[in-house]
């Protein structure tokens, strides 16, 4: 039976409920640095490396050698980099695209197998759930198909991938974009937007839009010294 890695580091993906196009297909799951290793590979031998996220840099003998496929929340070549959604809703955009493309040495700039439509509505925890849908559908389609990608076409827009700094609410700006900055950070792992006071750092999720106000859950921390 042919077998497929996929490389995930992060929750939303792998606990995931499959639908049955990809549960008909062999998968080994990794999810550690250490075990993305071309020795690895080399044993089970598979057809795709997937990544549906992946937190480190991957070897380049394993790029060289398999056929590494990841996925980027932006319409490439528009929006290579990082922390693509959060980069996205603050530009404003109302939707992005999931892309599908061939690992390169170069970041996010390899060649497209195809792209799908996502809504950037809702908290970051409900954008990833939908990424990790589209994504569910797209490898078997991939495996299915054996699509031959596309090179990018256009001059590329790069992100810069957020730090945690930049999680505090800004001072001056519409109320929209209040609601935007708290719910491009309310997921797991994400530092949760914030202000502080005093001694202490008020945190904010949970976020909602009621006419001209927004409602909040807070939590209140404070500081280590």
């Amino acid at each position: 039976m042919t077998v497929h890695v996929i490389a995930c580091s992060t929750p939303w993906f792998a606990g995931a409920e499959k639908g049955a196009a990809f549960r008909k297909h062999s998968f080994v799951y990794v999810d550690r640095k250490e075990d993305l290793s071309i020795e690895y590979l080399n044993e089970i031998r598979p057809r795709y490396v997937f990544f549906p996220h992946w937190s480190w840099i991957v070897p380049p003998d394993v790029i060289q050698k398999y056929e590494c496929v990841c996925f980027h929340s932006t319409p490439l070549p528009y929006g290579r980099g990082g922390s693509p959604i959060q980069n996205m809703i603050e530009r404003g955009h109302a939707t992005s695209k999931v892309s599908a493309l061939r690992m390169t040495t170069q970041l996010d700039a390899g060649p497209v197998y195809m792209q799908r439509d996502l809504s950037l509505s809702g908290s970051a925890d409900e954008i990833f759930k939908r990424v990790a849908l589209l994504i569910q559908d797209m490898i078997p389609e991939i495996i299915e198909t054996a699509p031959t990608p596309v090179p990018q076409v256009g001059e590329p827009t790069v992100f810069k991938r957020r730090t945690p700094d930049q999680s505090a609410l800004p001072s001056e700006c519409a109320i929209s974009k209040i609601y935007d900055h708290i719910r491009m950070l309310d997921a797991e792992g994400y530092p949760k937007a914030f202000l502080s006071h005093g001694d202490f750092t008020l945190e904010f999720d949970g976020a909602s839009l009621v006419g001209d106000e927004v409602e909040a859950r807070v939590v209140i921390r404070k500081r280590s010294s």
